[in-house]
């Protein structure tokens, strides 16, 4: 059964449908321990614990008790504020004509950077980059000859800069990275660092998502922003209707 009885307190039934509502009160990490066996019975005592409690207070008569009286509304403030906003929040309309005007105004938002994937090996002289040039055309691999002879970090990793867009890198060797091939080798760079080979392994190119590819998130934004619009004039227009006094 999709919402099985699991006890009975006092003549209420607990039903598993009760359960999964009580368990979105707490954080990701409870729920998930609560989805466990052991979780599930300790998370059912909880609850039972719970009906007790509810049962004795209700016998107890502290639905009268001001405390419970005062809780009850502020609990109705709240529920009320939330769905006085929500009210107020709901006829927004976007147009197409809003969602294509939006597009073209900020066509930078949905352009993605060129961006380059290489590998790279760091040396001081030109002579030593020469030494390398030759062992690599010799047959050992540009990772091997990294790893061998590299001063940059990177060493390590067989040269492995990862993916970096434009303006990331000195200029020289930004320029050299772009203007090669996937899979080619530079000659050799020289920069404020040394002398460097570059090896490149992937380069994509600039790209401009279309507007269908865009609508989900220009809605979004424009949802928003027309609802900020609205929330705000209903706020100003409440204000010559009801008398606010700052003290």
């Amino acid at each position: 059964m999709d919402n099985k009885v699991l006890a009975i307190v006092n003549g209420n039934e607990i039903t598993q449908k009760d359960i999964e509502r009580s368990l979105l009160r707490f954080p990701q990490e409870t729920q998930e321990y609560y989805k466990t066996e052991e979780g599930k019975k300790q998370f059912l005592d909880q609850i039972i614990n719970f009906e007790l409690i509810y049962n004795y207070a209700l016998d107890s008569d502290m639905k009268n008790e001001p405390e419970y009286i005062e809780q009850v509304a502020l609990v109705e403030k709240d529920i009320l504020i939330q769905i006085g906003v929500k009210n107020i929040m709901a006829d927004v309309d976007i147009t197409e004509e809003e969602i294509k005007k939006y597009y073209e105004s900020n066509s930078e938002m949905f352009k993605s950077e060129e961006s380059a994937s290489a590998k790279h090996i760091l040396v001081d002289t030109l002579e030593q980059m020469e030494e390398i040039k030759s062992e690599i055309s010799n047959g050992m691999s540009f990772e091997e000859a990294a790893q061998k002879h590299s001063k940059c970090p990177s060493a390590a990793q067989g040269g492995n800069l990862g993916s970096f867009t434009r303006g990331r890198m000195v200029p020289e060797f930004e320029k050299a990275a772009f203007e090669l091939e996937v899979g080619e080798i530079s000659e050799p760079v020289k920069t404020q660092f040394g002398y460097h080979l570059i090896k490149l392994d992937e380069k994509s190119s600039q790209d401009v998502k279309s507007l269908e590819e865009s609508r989900q998130l220009i809605v979004k934004n424009i949802l928003n922003q027309k609802q900020n619009e609205k929330y705000i004039s209903s706020v100003t227009e409440l204000k010559s209707k009801y008398a606010v006094e700052l003290k």
